[in-house]
């Protein structure tokens, strides 16, 4: 199969480093406003014989001690775990998040399960850095469409099933503490420290509000005070809403976890650049074998396995490319039938070797 139909490769062009207005609140964070984040332990059930083993002494005590607080008691060693399995909580916060707000939670296995997909996540308390909880999670866990299937004959595994999400499982109990009516002054961090463009956000504040109330204190840092009689919030909206001028950075954004890259810019890379690429194939297979004795022979019906293993290594081939586009080494690379994941290891080589003039994003 061709990459460009098991790869999504998104070509966004325009001029490397050209000028555009953006939002002051995109190049921004303000101090005292950012997410928080939670966690906890939990235990998934409902799950089709994919859970943990017997060997996951922590699943076997958590569902024990479950039970005790419902009034049964029974001893861990006989709890069955397979239907059930181990998992930490995590979750991102917005800022000013308040009681009742709900938010979407990270479910990931700590055990041996192989599959938490449409398992149900039983009540759990998440707890901030100060170790209070803060909110509770509950609810059915979706893997994305990832699923583990076995049999005697083999498996088969797409993408990652130990993985969930639940949508909004997550509900806070309480405030998180942060008064945004005892803050004096407002603080700008740039996200990209960068000299010019801290001068650039000051003078924009003043210029709107004609007064000298933003100082830029370095790269990183402006400080603004609050204009006296002008209501905080909406002075805070007016100055993230200003625009200023910046220069879009080429970027390429990899999501390994589903050979997905997304390029964004002209991105330019110095050519020529030679790619050598070769690849070997294993292949198991796994052939279910009946041995029958003879009738009234008194032997017994034996089944075993027959496997065998094929190794195959495709000629390494060796192209050079000399456009100065990452654009046209893609291209090249998806014509030789390159995979998602050959074609991400390849741009972060190109990377390493200060080829590639472009930011890298791993999620």
């Amino acid at each position: 199969m061709s990459l460009r139909y098991i790869l999504l490769v998104m070509f966004i062009f325009s001029f490397s480093y050209a000028e555009n207005l953006v939002k002051i609140r995109d190049e921004v964070n303000v101090v005292g406003l950012r997410p928080n984040y939670l966690i906890g332990y939990g235990i998934v059930v409902g799950l089709k014989g994919t859970g943990d083993g017997t060997t996951t002494r922590y699943t076997l005590i958590s569902i024990a001690n479950m039970l005790r607080k419902m009034g049964i008691y029974i001893d861990p060693a006989q709890v069955k775990t397979k239907n059930s399995a181990a998992v930490m909580v995590t979750a991102k916060l917005p800022p000013f998040a308040k009681t009742g707000m709900r938010f979407d939670v990270t479910v990931a296995s700590m055990g041996d399960a192989k599959d938490i997909g449409n398992g149900v996540l039983i009540r759990t308390p998440l707890f901030g850095p100060d170790g209070k909880v803060y909110a509770f999670a509950q609810g059915s866990v979706s893997t994305g469409g990832g699923f583990s299937e076995s049999n005697k004959g083999g498996k088969v595994v797409k993408n990652f099933p130990t993985t969930g999400v639940v949508v909004d499982g997550g509900i806070v109990e309480k405030d998180l503490p942060f008064d945004f009516a005892k803050m004096k002054h407002l603080i700008l961090t740039l996200k990209r420290p960068d000299f010019s463009k801290a001068i650039q956000i000051q003078d924009t504040i003043n210029n709107h509000f004609g007064k000298e109330i933003a100082k830029a204190i370095d790269a990183t840092t402006v400080k603004v005070a609050f204009p006296q009689g002008k209501d905080k919030v909406k002075t805070v909206g007016e100055i993230l809403s200003l625009n200023i001028k910046t220069d879009s950075e080429p970027t390429v954004v990899i999501y390994e976890r589903t050979g997905t890259v997304i390029m964004s810019g002209d991105i330019k890379i110095d050519a020529p650049i030679y790619v050598s690429h070769g690849n070997i194939y294993v292949s198991v297979e796994k052939k279910p074998v009946v041995s029958q004795p003879p009738p009234l022979s008194g032997g017994e019906t034996v089944q075993t396995e027959e496997v065998k293993t094929t190794v195959v290594e495709e000629k390494g081939r060796i192209f050079a490319i000399q456009s100065p586009r990452l654009k046209d080494l893609v291209e090249a690379l998806n014509d030789i039938g390159v995979s998602p994941r050959d074609l991400i290891a390849i741009i972060q080589a190109i990377k390493n070797t200060g080829k590639l003039h472009a930011k890298i994003v791993i999620m």
